[in-house]
Formats: structure tokens, sequence, C-alpha cells
């Protein structure tokens, strides 16, 4: 069995797009930035996805001053970013070489982990952006992004042997680290053991779990990828944590207290941390999605924590 668990923090990217979407300014993350570097995370992922569209177009900001001010805050722990293979940042293909210049600009700028995905895992448009983070001398996480045909995992499609084969092939590619994306919040307990225990047999590189909590079967998601051997999970504190979001680090380093595989992080420091997130995600309430309580519904609909929250706000302002 491995050592502890790793644990990257998502609250500084998708916990807020995935509850707020992406609104909260650079101002409002800038203050903790340090006590949340403190903490001994393996990563925080900052930037990418739509923060880089959202501080243009709705904050005003430049995303990259908020990178170079996050890494400036944050010299100890990684920082992580996510990457949509050939369409960066934005909602198209862009050329090869437009590509290689963001992902340089980016690794220049303070990213140190790229998370490449694209929804479809369709390699051919991850290969240009693998190549670029390599060439740059960045960590380079291939994503096989999870999803499912039927009640649980198997079918004819998204089964074993597809994600195995994508692990393979991500390897082949020059991946550092396989992730496991799970945007919807899809992963099941049993589903996550077979998944993580498959891909050990397959690959010797660090897996890395990614998951929402909109089901609100995101603690016991990670407590099964924990047991199964997964090295690293991705969660949120607390009160930015949850819904549409990813599950709870605190609630997750409680559970694993005095297992073999608890993470090495001070609890009590993150729980100090939350009262400053309460606050701070009270002032953006009117980008909250709407849901009150978890929802098994996202098994029929599979509708991506970022897409949730992004959904109310848009439809208001219409």
């Amino acid at each position: 069995m491995a050592g502890p668990v790793r644990i990257t923090d998502t609250t500084f990217r998708d916990a807020h797009q995935s509850l707020l979407a992406t609104r909260i300014r650079t101002e409002d993350l800038a203050p903790l930035a340090a006590d949340m570097d403190a903490v001994g995370f393996h990563s925080m992922e900052v930037w990418g996805g739509a923060t880089f569209d959202v501080a243009t177009r709705f904050l005003a900001e430049d995303p990259w001053e908020r990178l170079r001010t996050f890494k400036r805050l944050i010299p100890n722990t990684p920082l992580q970013m996510l990457l949509r293979g050939q369409s960066l940042v934005g909602y198209r293909s862009y050329a090869d070489d437009v590509v290689r210049a963001f992902v340089d600009r980016s690794a220049e700028n303070g990213v140190d982990i790229f998370r490449v995905f694209d929804a479809l895992n369709d390699e051919w448009n991850l290969t240009a952006a693998a190549d670029a983070v390599r060439r740059a001398g960045r960590h380079l996480q291939m994503t096989i992004c999870y999803s499912v045909t039927e009640v649980r995992m198997g079918g004819p499609i998204y089964n074993l042997d597809y994600y195995v084969g994508k692990a393979r092939r991500f390897e082949e590619l020059g991946a550092h680290s396989i992730g496991i994306k799970d945007m919807a919040g899809l992963l099941k307990p049993r589903a996550v053991r077979m998944l993580v225990e498959a891909l050990r047999e397959a690959t010797e590189l660090p897996i890395h779990l990614h998951t929402h909590d909109t089901s609100g079967n995101g603690v016991a998601t990670c407590l099964a990828a924990s047991e199964a051997g997964v090295d690293v999970v991705d969660g949120a504190l607390s009160s930015m944590s949850g819904l549409t979001s990813q599950p709870s680090l605190n609630a997750l380093c409680a559970a694993l207290q005095g297992d073999p595989r608890s993470p090495t992080l001070e609890l009590e420091a993150m729980n100090q941390l939350d009262l400053y997130w309460e606050g701070v995600r009270s002032q953006y309430d009117i980008f909250e999605s709407g849901l009150k309580a978890s929802t098994t519904d996202v098994y029929a609909h599979e509708i991506p924590g970022g897409q949730y929250s992004n959904l109310r706000p848009r439809a208001v302002q219409l």
C-alpha cells in the first residue's frame, strides 16, 4: 500500500468555478494565499479552465497578472492549471504554434503542473499540448475523462478496457502522471476502486483523482480511491466544497485520521482557513448554482459542476 494520500486543493480554481461561476476576484483570493501555501498541499489548482475567459470578460482583470501574483504569494506549493488540449482555455481549436506559445508563456508565468484533457479523450487533441508541456520542462498530467453509458461502469464503450487503454496510450505520449477527471461526479465508490486498481496494474505512473460532489458521494468515492492506492486526490476547503464543487478536504482528512493513508496536513489549520472562505463565498452568493442539497439526479443528466453554476446566472441575465 502506498504512503499518505496527497492532496491537491482546488479552492482557487475549480471550487469557485463550480459553485460561483468563477467570479471570485484576485483581491479576495490573494489575502489567504500565503496561509494556503503553508498547509502543505501536493499542489494548488489556481488557473486554467474558465479563469482566463471570466477574468477578461467579467472581472476586468489580467489573467496573466493573476497567475504571477499567485506565484509570488505561493512560492512553496506547485501551481497547477487545467488545459483543454488543443482548445487551451478557449472554446475552439487553435493552431499548434499558438498551443506551443501559450504553454510556454504559462510555464514562464508560474504554472508547474499542466492537467491536459480532451472531453472525448481524443489523443489527437492532446498531442500538441503534451509536447509543448514537456518541451517547457513542466509536469505533464494527461487526463482520462470519466463517463458512463449505464448506471454503473461498463457497457460497450466506457469500460475498464477503454480506460486502461487510454492510460497506456498517455504513458506512451510522455505523461508524468495520469489524471482521472470525473467532471460531473459520476464515479461511485465501487467503480473508482475498480478503476484505480486496474490503472495501478497497467501503469507505474502516479494516479490523481478529480471528482465533484453533486451526488453527495464525493467523500466516499475519495475514501474508496485511497483504499485502492490512488496517489493524489483533489478537494476543496469545506466552506467551498460540496454540491457541484469538489468533496470537502476537511471531511476527507478527518475520516482518514489514524489511517496509514492519512494526509500529512493539519486539520485544525484548514478549519481556521474555512472561516475566511465562508465570508468570501457569502459575498458572491448571487452567482450560486441554486442547488440547496446534493442530488443523485446527476447520474441521469450528467451535467459537469462548472456548467451547473454557469447556467443559473446566465439564465438570470437573459
